[in-house]
């Protein structure tokens, strides 16, 4: 899905490189998920358990404006 490569791709470009190894490692982890799973969380339709996926999830809608 491009929108979706989109936003990973930012987040990967800007942020990923400055953010801590435990959140480094909840975005590896979003990247093993299904289309429709995460899409699902970045639209808000479903929020994740874990608080720093949560994190990184909120990170990554937000650049969607």
């Amino acid at each position: 899905m491009r929108e979706l490569d989109t936003l990973l791709t930012r987040y990967l470009d800007d942020s990923y490189p400055a953010a801590g190894l435990e959140e480094q490692l909840a975005f590896r982890a979003l990247l093993e998920l299904t289309d429709p799973v995460l899409w699902a969380y970045l639209l808000g339709q479903q929020v994740p358990a874990d608080p720093v996926t949560r994190h990184v999830i909120e990170h990554i809608s937000a650049t969607r404006a």
